[in-house]
């Protein structure tokens, strides 16, 4: 599992002691096993857009396309809230495979005093996603998929 890092540091001089890290991936490339290793196993929060589509009392995840605005407001209205409270490091797992899903994101660490990193996973495992994206599905994301270099 490889991954590009890229930051945007704040405008001011002020010492940054806060974090907003965005793990980027196509499904499948370890976005989720990576963010549990940073995370400390749950020591800082983690919120993604798949948690909207686990089933509470099994873990079965089911996604529903006509609720995937819903679950793109809630990952949002959760980063909001640990970045509110003062959280050290806030982690989002989402596919971001286009630039204004994560603009929110960007704007929310500026508005609470975060370093913003954004850190793309990709896939150098035999390891496949969880959540049947289909293979055409995947080209289809992969083709829009753009990395910030400069």
């Amino acid at each position: 599992m490889l991954f590009l890092l890229n930051s945007l540091q704040m405008n001011n001089s002020t010492p940054v002691n806060k974090d907003l890290i965005l793990l980027r991936g196509l499904p499948g490339s370890g976005k989720s096993t990576l963010v549990e290793v940073l995370s400390e196993s749950g020591k800082y929060p983690v919120t993604s857009i798949d948690s909207y589509f686990i089933v509470p009392e099994t873990g079965e995840y089911i996604f529903r396309f006509e609720e995937n605005h819903l679950a793109y407001k809630l990952c949002e209205e959760n980063t909001r809230k640990y970045l509110h409270l003062g959280e050290k490091k806030v982690f989002v797992d989402n596919t971001f495979t286009m630039d204004w899903e994560m603009e929110p994101y960007f704007k929310m660490a500026a508005e609470y005093g975060y370093r913003l990193f954004v850190m793309t996973v990709e896939k150098y495992h035999n390891g496949h996603n969880i959540h049947d994206v289909s293979q055409a599905q995947l080209e289809k994301m992969a083709s829009r998929y753009k990395v910030k270099l400069m």
